[in-house]
């Protein structure tokens, strides 16, 4: 059976504790359970104080069998920034990054083999009965990535492309599983959330239908409200409808802060918004199909 971890973005001490609330336990070949298998959702880096420590923990795990992993969209951004500015830390790198790259800079053989090691990982898994990514779950995108994307290590010409031109259909498929669905506004459509501005774009709530819904009802996890008012037909856009009938499916990405982690029965959001909860979140799956509250667990500082 699996546990489900959600975005840890570089708190190893959390991550540490978390893992052995969970049981397991720390050996040669890092943390290992005699019966479980620790899953990551994704975006182990940025953020924390201890980022260089988390990798580690990470990769040692999933390399010794202990652990499965996918890619979230900030391992997609440093991997895009590594292989653009050819290992040089800092050269057009985002803030966001800059916190993951100073851990590094006197260990840049050590950066290089995190960034083989990461474009290793996959960027869903299908599990029979549960499913993984780190933000989205789209049959269109997985698809394409299983017809064009061969196993093994991503080519580095794939995130050269994604990053050229985000449009391509490696660049939607890519982003769209790594970063979701976002609504982004007509130019000539105004509307004020409850900040007094006005955005431009927003998340949505990709497993849902959008007609017919508010803006607000439309929206996931964005650090306003919106409009309590009908999104005009004209402009709804598509979203991914997720079949109560599909297996259940764990994502991060969305920064719940205090929930409700449990979408649907079948649709479990884990990134417990760590950096400003101090809150690192599982989820124990025990083979059950239908998603349990008791099921959760969650470690605090």
């Amino acid at each position: 059976m699996y546990d489900i971890i959600g975005d840890v973005h570089g708190h190893a001490q959390l991550l540490k504790k978390l893992l052995l609330e969970l049981g397991y336990r720390k050996t040669d070949v890092g943390y290992s359970h005699p019966e479980r298998k620790a899953i990551f959702v994704g975006d182990f880096i940025n953020r924390g104080p201890q980022i260089r420590k988390t990798i580690k923990t990470i990769r040692s795990m999933v390399e010794n069998g202990n652990a499965l992993a996918v890619l979230g969209n900030h391992e997609i951004s440093i991997i895009i920034s590594h292989i653009k500015n050819k290992g040089y830390p800092f050269l057009q790198s985002d803030i966001s990054e800059i916190k993951t790259l100073q851990e590094f800079v006197e260990f840049p053989d050590e950066w290089s083999s995190h960034i083989k090691w990461l474009r290793s990982l996959p960027l869903f898994l299908e599990m029979g009965d549960i499913r993984v990514v780190h933000a989205c779950w789209s049959d269109l995108a997985v698809d394409f990535i299983k017809q064009n994307l061969p196993p093994g290590k991503i080519k580095k010409g794939i995130f050269r492309q994604i990053n050229k031109n985000p449009a391509s259909e490696y660049g939607q498929s890519i982003w769209t599983l790594t970063k979701g669905l976002q609504f982004k506004m007509p130019g000539d459509l105004k509307i004020i959330n409850n900040k007094g501005t006005s955005p431009r774009s927003f998340r949505m709530r990709w497993w849902e239908d959008p007609k017919g819904k508010t803006f607000e009802e439309m929206s996931f996890e964005n650090k306003y409200r919106l409009p309590d008012y009908t999104v005009p037909p004209e402009i709804v856009p598509s979203g991914l409808p997720y079949n109560e009938n599909n297996p259940i499916v764990f994502f991060g990405h969305y920064c719940r802060n205090n929930g409700p982690y449990i979408i649907k029965s079948n649709i479990c959001c884990l990134d417990a918004c760590i950096n400003g909860t101090n809150t690192l979140l599982a989820y124990r799956w025990e083979g059950e199909k239908t998603l349990s509250e008791s099921n959760l667990i969650s470690i605090k500082n």
